[in-house]
């Protein structure tokens, strides 16, 4: 991967433009290495001289859009924020600004969790499951749960922010760019629906 990132940063953010959004677009499966060319603006022969496979491209996608989010929560997560919905809230919001410079990203990364190809199922799994012991400790640890009103369970609440986040992130489109503060107003409208109807009345 050497050769890759030895490149100019211009140059390699387009060409990782072009290969999320080919992937995010068609799957793994379906997306040929042409495409990816096509879409990165380079030529076939060069996407295999920098990343060797498409397999091993789509494995190092995977890798640096997760690592790029991750620097971030490590640097700007808030972990006294102890309200279930601030939290929440907070987080996603990190999560779109990290991706504010990879448009096609955010489909890509939920378009991981759908992908059965065997080709790299067992790749996908790996990472999911290493992150899961981080994703819940980020949603629960030192959140105040008590706000809820009796019987709400506050797993199946992140269960459903969970399947809306993946059902608008299918709707983005992905090269252009993103418009934060609509996506961050829609959420932010979503979180105060789900509040205003699960809190107790003292908490509101």
């Amino acid at each position: 991967m050497e050769k890759f990132t030895g490149l100019p940063e211009e140059k390699q953010s387009k060409i990782i433009n072009g290969a999320l959004a080919s992937f995010s677009l068609n799957g793994y499966k379906k997306t040929s290495v042409s495409d990816i060319a096509v879409s990165a603006g380079i030529s076939k022969a060069m996407v295999f001289h920098y990343f060797g496979t498409k397999k091993e491209l789509y494995v190092y996608l995977i890798g640096y859009c997760i690592n790029l989010i991750m620097s971030q929560i490590q640097e700007r997560f808030d972990r006294s924020i102890t309200d279930f919905f601030d939290r929440i809230t907070m987080t996603a919001g990190i999560k779109i600004s990290a991706m504010e410079k990879h448009p096609a990203s955010l489909s890509f990364l939920s378009s991981i969790y759908f992908e059965q190809d065997p080709e790299v199922k067992q790749e996908i799994k790996a990472v999911l499951a290493a992150g899961e012991s981080f994703r819940s400790s980020l949603a629960y640890d030192g959140i105040d749960l008590h706000k809820f009103k009796e019987g709400v369970d506050p797993q199946l609440v992140m269960k459903l922010v969970q399947r809306y986040t993946e059902g608008h992130i299918n709707e983005l489109p992905n090269h252009a760019a993103l418009d934060v503060e609509a996506i961050n107003n829609e959420f932010q409208a979503c979180i105060r629906l789900l509040r205003n109807n699960l809190y107790k009345e003292e908490y509101l």
